[in-house]
């Protein structure tokens, strides 16, 4: 019997408990009656859907997605999603433009190198995506190839170490480096490529009606995942866009939005409130909160990476459009922190370990974390930066893109190592119609003619 994963409800209760608890509600008392009835209240790892169970426990499982739904958290005073409140309390969105405006060929260059790099950190990423940090550095002390500093390659790997900790099964055929050549489907190529034509069809209007019907559009359900794959199936079931991030959605926290900011950034070079409100307008399809955050945070380092010179000034852009007291700002400043602690990137990815334990290896908040660790131990480096993001173990293809992206637009393409553009081929392979084949130059000219950059050339 064919069981889909992240949206059979008695599946989700588990990781409902689980960030219910996080966030500071009691349900005590829901998984107490969960556990009595036979349910499994543990989050489910990996996207594994559990056994089938009876119509009696789906119903009291769709009873506590609902309940935990209803109560509120001592968190929301502090995290809201209302971009009206996100606004009232986050000063980027009083600033405007407040970065220099680099002429028209260097943003080209700049927004071209954004884009390669956030494929060129991904695909590093894609073969160790699920491989924990210790698997990561077994597999690479074991080639003697730690501490990472190039494409991983089966070649050499011992067989009690490939059994132990095997590569993502879908992606080691076209990411190992024995086998690049050009970049193969991903989501996190797929978002931003499907958000450039969105902005391409609506531009600055772009509403969260038209990000939903882009997705029902243009993206099968089974290439969704986690949040995306709920907030899909909401829409299907006719719940309003506006809503479908909040109904029986576990992952709203998680770092799917995340993914999915860029472009977004791009598109309003100098601007990162601009940016922001658009990965607003895009996130809250499937997310609230810290999630939320997590895309408006990539959209507004992007907007300041492709114009700025310097780590700091990405992350400043980042931090200027959260909430200053939400988890989300928390995790970034602590990240932030570390390099004056720790002399060494792999000591400060243990303090990061021990400060998110427990926490799923999709969640925002831990990827965020060492996402930005990667990004000021690496500061500015491409190499340094990408390699120290996906060695962190956690979502590697998503931090890789995320920290490639930003890397890649503080450096330019022209600034690129042709080691890791070259493998790419000037090519992404994609399902969505118009993109199977593009390439990031072509790629970088619609972005910069979605911004309407007037500089000078």
């Amino acid at each position: 019997m064919m069981r889909l994963t992240w949206v059979q409800p008695e599946d989700l209760v588990g990781h409902a408990l689980h960030q219910a608890a996080y966030d500071g509600i009691d349900v005590a008392d829901l998984r107490e009656r969960w556990v009595a009835a036979g349910g499994n209240p543990e989050p489910l790892h990996s996207g594994a859907s559990g056994r089938a169970v009876g119509e009696a426990l789906r119903r009291l499982a769709l009873d506590v997605l609902d309940e935990v739904d209803g109560r509120p958290s001592p968190f929301d005073v502090d995290e809201p999603t209302d971009l009206d409140a996100i606004r009232a309390v986050a000063p980027g969105f009083a600033a405007g433009r407040v970065l220099p405006e680099p002429g028209h060929g260097v943003l080209l260059d700049r927004i071209q190198g954004a884009w390669t790099g956030r494929a060129a950190g991904c695909l590093l990423g894609k073969p160790v995506e699920k491989v924990p940090r210790a698997g990561i550095r077994e597999i690479l002390e074991s080639t003697g190839r730690w501490p990472l500093n190039g494409w991983f390659t089966a070649e050499g790997l011992p067989d009690d170490v490939a059994a132990r900790w095997p590569w993502n099964r879908r992606s080691a055929a076209t990411s190992l480096a024995e086998n690049i050549d050009g970049m193969p489907e991903d989501d996190d190529l797929n978002f931003p490529m499907l958000n450039l034509s969105l902005l391409e069809r609506h531009g600055a209007a772009l509403s969260t009606d038209d990000v939903a019907a882009g997705w029902l559009a243009e993206l099968p359900a089974g290439r969704v995942f986690t949040a995306e794959r709920v907030a899909y199936r909401n829409l299907l079931l006719g719940i309003a866009p506006e809503r479908a991030a909040r109904v029986r959605n576990p992952f709203h926290d998680w770092i799917g939005a995340q993914i999915r900011g860029d472009v977004y950034g791009w598109v309003n070079p100098a601007d990162p409130a601009a940016a922001a409100e658009l990965a607003w307008r895009d996130s809250v399809l499937s997310h609230t909160r810290n999630g939320v955050y997590g895309a408006m945070f990539v959209a507004a380092a992007g907007a300041a990476a492709v114009v700025s010179d310097t780590v700091d000034d990405a992350l400043d852009a980042g931090m200027s459009v959260v909430p200053p007291a939400s988890r989300y700002a928390e995790a970034v400043r602590f990240a932030r922190s570390l390099p004056g602690v720790y002399d060494d990137f792999e000591s400060a990815v243990d303090a990061i370990e021990r400060r998110f334990a427990g926490l799923h290896w999709v969640h925002v908040l831990n990827n965020t974390a060492l996402m930005v660790a990667a990004l000021v131990f690496g500061q500015g480096d491409f190499a340094r930066s990408v390699t120290f993001a996906v060695s962190g173990g956690w979502d590697t293809d998503s931090n890789g893109a995320t920290v490639g992206s930003l890397a890649g637009g503080l450096s330019g393409s022209s600034s690129l190592p042709e080691y890791w553009a070259a493998p790419l081929r000037n090519r992404v392979t994609s399902t969505l119609a118009g993109f199977d084949g593009i390439g990031f130059d072509t790629l970088a000219r619609r972005t910069l003619a979605v911004s309407g950059w007037m500089g000078e050339t």
